[in-house]
């Protein structure tokens, strides 16, 4: 059985398929990584894909 480390708190998790968590070692630690997403904590690096202004264009006035 193959283990790595948790991306989130690091313990040795189980990479297998009745790990439905994988590669988290838990539900906790997948949703505290998904709200680091969605709270823009985790960022892919590099320049946004539409400038700001550009993406204006479809709001009403």
């Amino acid at each position: 059985m193959k283990r790595v480390s948790c991306p989130q708190c690091k313990c040795p998790s189980e990479w297998s398929q009745e790990n439905l968590y994988r590669p988290f070692c838990s539900k906790r630690c997948q949703l505290l990584d998904l709200g680091a997403w969605a709270s823009e904590s985790h960022r892919i690096a590099g320049d946004p894909i539409i400038d700001s202004d550009e993406g204006q264009d479809w709001v009403e006035h």
